[in-house]
């Protein structure tokens, strides 16, 4: 997406980054380009805004209801051995055979981002 407009922080740039910038994930010099290029761009800021409010939305609509203790240490657990480097359940083995654990733990991505909120 671009305004058609010239800015220093480029629009796709900005959109690429917008959920680091709305979970606070980002360094303060990264907001700041984003803040300023939210102040002469309304199309990303219209983006910046729904985004924003989809979020509190579902925080407001999801927020009260917590992972079971135990898939909550499964999917620790399963971050810190992406962390590590250790190959992912799915991917393919020296075999050639893909990992059959991934079939049981479909939408753990999901899981791992709800867990992170938390």
């Amino acid at each position: 997406m671009s305004c058609g407009n010239h800015h220093d922080t480029e629009c796709s740039e900005v959109l690429d980054h917008l959920y680091e910038y709305l979970d606070n994930e980002m360094g303060e010099g990264d907001c700041a380009k984003l803040r300023e290029h939210f102040e002469e761009c309304s199309p990303c800021l219209e983006k910046y805004g729904l985004e924003q409010a989809i979020k509190a939305l579902v925080k407001r609509s999801c927020g009260c209801d917590t992972a079971p203790s135990d898939l909550r240490g499964k999917v620790l657990a399963r971050i810190e051995h992406i962390r590590a480097g250790l190959p992912v359940e799915g991917e393919l083995v020296a075999g050639g055979e893909p990992d059959r654990v991934a079939e049981a733990s479909a939408g753990s991505q999901v899981a791992a981002d709800a867990v992170a909120q938390d």
